[in-house]
């Protein structure tokens, strides 16, 4: 993995949007579309703020979750309500959310639809990941009840996860659509998530899921 410290977090978050936007502003230039899968949680929150105000063509740029709570968006816990909250507002507000989740009782049930949506936005040309100090990325979380499967070449492009750590049922971007972006981030910030993803390098995947996307991240990191 390429491995960048920075100084604080602040210049991290600024540096890191820079990166980001100009990525998908060479792709737009280059192809007319520009696809940005991202996290939840309130880590990658200043970076939103950042781009969300950048002169990009964010009509023909797709914003997708790399995984969502099933939830609606009127529970708190929504990452859709933090994305429409913190990035899809401003500027970015013209850009396209794909959704992952749906009115429905449990995932499985709308399953297709959703992969039907995601389908035409990929290969990601931006990928934006963090991770849990239990080396959990998206909601890949090690001892997911169907994590390997999510991990096979052959995995379908969206798929439900439970996992005692998760909470809520999830649904998630699988390996197969992680590991193809062009362009991989990797945010997170501390001491105790660095000496966390330095181990993960070293384990296997299921021990440690972001294990698969190191080999071709660039992971940023401040104290």
């Amino acid at each position: 993995m390429n491995f960048v410290s920075y100084p604080d977090r602040e210049f991290m978050m600024l540096e890191l949007a820079g990166k980001i936007a100009s990525q998908l502003s060479e792709a737009l230039s280059m192809h007319g579309r520009a696809s940005f899968s991202v996290p939840g949680g309130t880590t990658p929150g200043p970076i939103f703020d950042i781009l969300s105000g950048v002169n990009l063509d964010w009509a023909n740029v797709s914003v997708i979750l790399n995984d969502e709570r099933w939830v609606g968006e009127d529970n708190p816990r929504s990452n859709t309500r933090l994305l429409k909250e913190r990035l899809l507002v401003n500027k970015a507000a013209a850009a396209m959310l794909v959704p992952l989740y749906a009115e429905a009782a449990e995932p499985e049930s709308v399953l297709g639809a959703l992969a039907e949506g995601v389908a035409p936005h990929l290969p990601l040309t931006v990928l934006l990941l963090g991770m849990g100090s239990d080396m959990h990325t998206a909601s890949l979380f090690p001892g997911a009840d169907r994590l390997a499967e999510a991990m096979a070449a052959d995995a379908p492009l969206v798929m439900p996860m439970r996992a005692e750590a998760a909470g809520e049922p999830r649904i998630t971007l699988t390996v197969p659509v992680l590991a193809g972006a062009m362009n991989i981030h990797i945010l997170i910030t501390g001491a105790e998530k660095r000496a966390a993803i330095e181990a993960a390098a070293h384990l296997p995947a299921l021990e440690a899921p972001i294990r698969v996307v190191l080999d071709n991240a660039t992971v940023h990191w401040a104290e």
